[in-house]
Protein backbone atom coordinates (compact mmCIF):
# COMPACT_ATOMS: atom_id res chain seq x y z
CA UNK A 1 0.00 0.00 0.00
CA UNK A 2 1.51 3.76 -0.95
CA UNK A 3 2.00 6.06 1.83
CA UNK A 4 -0.09 9.20 1.28
CA UNK A 5 2.11 12.45 1.89
CA UNK A 6 0.34 14.97 3.68
CA UNK A 7 2.15 18.26 3.88
CA UNK A 8 0.79 21.59 4.33
CA UNK A 9 1.78 25.19 4.38
CA UNK A 10 -0.31 26.80 7.41
CA UNK A 11 0.01 30.87 7.46
CA UNK A 12 -1.14 32.26 11.17
CA UNK A 13 -2.29 35.44 10.80
CA UNK A 14 -3.12 37.65 14.08
CA UNK A 15 -5.03 40.03 12.91
CA UNK A 16 -4.34 44.16 13.70
CA UNK A 17 -4.09 47.14 12.50
CA UNK A 18 -1.06 48.49 14.11
CA UNK A 19 0.72 45.55 14.20
CA UNK A 20 -0.30 42.34 12.72
CA UNK A 21 1.41 38.89 13.67
CA UNK A 22 1.98 36.04 10.81
CA UNK A 23 3.62 32.83 11.00
CA UNK A 24 4.31 30.04 8.60
CA UNK A 25 4.45 26.13 9.81
CA UNK A 26 5.53 23.79 7.61
CA UNK A 27 4.15 20.21 8.56
CA UNK A 28 4.63 17.12 7.58
CA UNK A 29 2.07 14.43 8.62
CA UNK A 30 3.06 14.50 12.65
CA UNK A 31 5.67 16.89 12.57
CA UNK A 32 6.13 20.75 12.23
CA UNK A 33 8.71 23.60 11.67
CA UNK A 34 8.56 27.50 11.72
CA UNK A 35 9.78 28.71 8.80
CA UNK A 36 9.08 32.18 9.40
CA UNK A 37 7.75 34.22 11.97
CA UNK A 38 7.59 38.75 12.03
CA UNK A 39 5.14 41.18 11.95
CA UNK A 40 3.53 43.46 9.71
CA UNK A 41 3.65 47.34 10.99
CA UNK A 42 0.78 49.73 10.14
CA UNK A 43 1.64 52.67 12.98
CA UNK A 44 2.85 55.34 11.09
CA UNK A 45 0.18 54.83 8.74
CA UNK A 46 -2.75 57.33 10.13
CA UNK A 47 -6.38 56.58 7.72
CA UNK A 48 -7.60 53.22 8.30
CA UNK A 49 -8.50 52.93 4.54
CA UNK A 50 -4.79 53.51 3.87
CA UNK A 51 -4.34 50.03 6.60
CA UNK A 52 -6.31 48.13 4.62
CA UNK A 53 -5.11 48.15 1.19
CA UNK A 54 -1.59 47.71 3.30
CA UNK A 55 -2.73 44.81 4.70
CA UNK A 56 -4.26 43.34 1.44
CA UNK A 57 -0.94 43.92 -0.28
CA UNK A 58 1.09 42.53 2.63
CA UNK A 59 -1.13 39.67 2.37
CA UNK A 60 -0.51 39.10 -1.18
CA UNK A 61 3.21 39.42 -0.92
CA UNK A 62 3.15 36.78 1.57
CA UNK A 63 1.33 34.34 -0.12
CA UNK A 64 2.92 35.03 -3.61
CA UNK A 65 6.41 34.59 -1.20
CA UNK A 66 5.51 31.72 0.98
CA UNK A 67 2.74 29.82 -0.93
CA UNK A 68 1.03 28.72 1.69
CA UNK A 69 -1.86 26.50 1.21
CA UNK A 70 -3.52 26.80 4.32
CA UNK A 71 -4.68 30.13 6.79
CA UNK A 72 -5.64 29.69 10.52
CA UNK A 73 -6.91 32.96 11.49
CA UNK A 74 -7.95 33.85 15.02
CA UNK A 75 -11.60 34.57 15.03
CA UNK A 76 -13.01 37.23 16.35
CA UNK A 77 -13.66 37.92 19.89
CA UNK A 78 -15.85 40.61 22.43
CA UNK A 79 -14.51 44.10 22.84
CA UNK A 80 -15.82 46.88 24.70
CA UNK A 81 -15.14 49.47 22.35
CA UNK A 82 -17.68 49.04 18.77
CA UNK A 83 -15.50 51.10 16.62
CA UNK A 84 -11.99 48.95 17.51
CA UNK A 85 -13.71 46.00 16.89
CA UNK A 86 -15.28 46.74 13.42
CA UNK A 87 -11.50 47.81 12.46
CA UNK A 88 -10.35 44.77 13.71
CA UNK A 89 -13.42 43.10 11.61
CA UNK A 90 -12.44 44.80 8.76
CA UNK A 91 -8.54 43.74 8.52
CA UNK A 92 -9.67 40.12 9.56
CA UNK A 93 -11.81 40.36 6.44
CA UNK A 94 -9.42 41.51 3.81
CA UNK A 95 -6.87 38.65 5.30
CA UNK A 96 -10.06 36.37 4.58
CA UNK A 97 -10.53 37.04 0.80
CA UNK A 98 -6.87 37.68 -0.10
CA UNK A 99 -6.32 34.15 1.02
CA UNK A 100 -9.65 33.08 -0.79
CA UNK A 101 -8.47 34.31 -3.87
CA UNK A 102 -5.20 33.02 -3.78
CA UNK A 103 -7.75 29.30 -3.08
CA UNK A 104 -6.27 28.84 0.23
CA UNK A 105 -8.33 26.69 2.53
CA UNK A 106 -9.54 29.40 5.50
CA UNK A 107 -9.89 28.35 8.92
CA UNK A 108 -11.12 30.64 12.13
CA UNK A 109 -10.07 29.15 15.91
CA UNK A 110 -11.40 31.46 18.80
CA UNK A 111 -8.69 32.57 20.93
CA UNK A 112 -9.68 30.37 23.72
CA UNK A 113 -9.69 27.35 21.61
CA UNK A 114 -5.90 28.44 20.63
CA UNK A 115 -4.74 29.15 23.87
CA UNK A 116 -5.75 25.90 25.12
CA UNK A 117 -4.38 23.98 22.24
CA UNK A 118 -1.35 25.46 23.04
CA UNK A 119 -0.87 25.58 26.89
CA UNK A 120 -3.51 23.86 27.86
CA UNK A 121 -5.50 26.31 29.98
CA UNK A 122 -8.28 28.46 27.73
CA UNK A 123 -7.20 31.05 30.22
CA UNK A 124 -3.68 31.33 29.34
CA UNK A 125 -1.91 34.98 29.18
CA UNK A 126 -0.07 36.15 25.54
CA UNK A 127 3.43 35.48 27.49
CA UNK A 128 2.67 32.20 28.21
CA UNK A 129 1.68 31.15 25.10
CA UNK A 130 4.92 32.18 23.87
CA UNK A 131 6.83 30.74 26.23
CA UNK A 132 5.65 26.89 25.62
CA UNK A 133 6.03 27.97 21.55
CA UNK A 134 9.48 28.91 22.49
CA UNK A 135 10.04 25.52 24.07
CA UNK A 136 8.00 23.66 21.20
CA UNK A 137 10.34 25.40 18.45
CA UNK A 138 14.08 27.01 18.30
CA UNK A 139 12.58 30.64 17.88
CA UNK A 140 15.46 32.29 19.62
CA UNK A 141 14.75 36.00 19.43
CA UNK A 142 12.79 36.54 16.47
CA UNK A 143 9.95 36.91 18.73
CA UNK A 144 9.71 40.55 19.42
CA UNK A 145 5.84 40.95 18.72
CA UNK A 146 3.24 38.74 20.72
CA UNK A 147 1.63 39.44 17.77
CA UNK A 148 3.47 37.13 16.24
CA UNK A 149 3.80 34.06 18.49
CA UNK A 150 -0.20 34.31 18.66
CA UNK A 151 0.16 33.93 14.98
CA UNK A 152 2.15 31.14 15.17
CA UNK A 153 -0.17 29.41 17.87
CA UNK A 154 -3.14 29.55 15.28
CA UNK A 155 -0.92 28.25 12.91
CA UNK A 156 0.09 25.78 15.24
CA UNK A 157 -3.48 25.00 16.96
CA UNK A 158 -4.50 24.25 13.37
CA UNK A 159 -1.65 21.54 12.82
CA UNK A 160 -3.04 20.05 16.30
CA UNK A 161 -6.52 19.89 15.16
CA UNK A 162 -6.05 18.44 11.56
CA UNK A 163 -2.42 16.52 12.05
CA UNK A 164 -2.47 12.98 10.71
CA UNK A 165 -1.97 10.17 12.54
CA UNK A 166 0.38 8.02 11.97
CA UNK A 167 -0.14 4.24 12.07
CA UNK A 168 -3.23 3.55 10.27
CA UNK A 169 -5.31 5.87 12.19
CA UNK A 170 -6.27 3.05 14.45
CA UNK A 171 -7.50 4.00 17.87
CA UNK A 172 -6.28 2.53 20.77
CA UNK A 173 -7.45 2.07 24.57
CA UNK A 174 -4.18 2.25 26.31
CA UNK A 175 -0.73 2.43 25.87
CA UNK A 176 0.36 -1.11 25.90
CA UNK A 177 -2.34 -1.59 22.80
CA UNK A 178 -0.03 1.23 20.65
CA UNK A 179 3.14 0.03 21.89
CA UNK A 180 2.02 -3.53 20.59
CA UNK A 181 0.47 -1.95 16.99
CA UNK A 182 3.89 0.42 16.76
CA UNK A 183 6.81 -1.31 18.15
CA UNK A 184 9.40 0.55 15.53
CA UNK A 185 8.44 3.75 17.19
CA UNK A 186 9.38 2.53 20.56
CA UNK A 187 12.85 3.87 21.38
CA UNK A 188 14.68 1.35 23.58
Amino acid sequence: MEETIVQHRILGIDPGTNVMGYALLNTHLNQSEVEVISVIQMKKLTDHYAKLKFIYEKMNALIEQYKPDILAIEAPFYGKNVQSMLKLGRAQGIVIAACLHAGMEVYEYEPRKIKQSITGNGNAAKEQVAAMLCHMYPLKDAVEYLDATDALAAAVCHHLQHRVVVGGGKKFNDWKAFIANNENRVVK
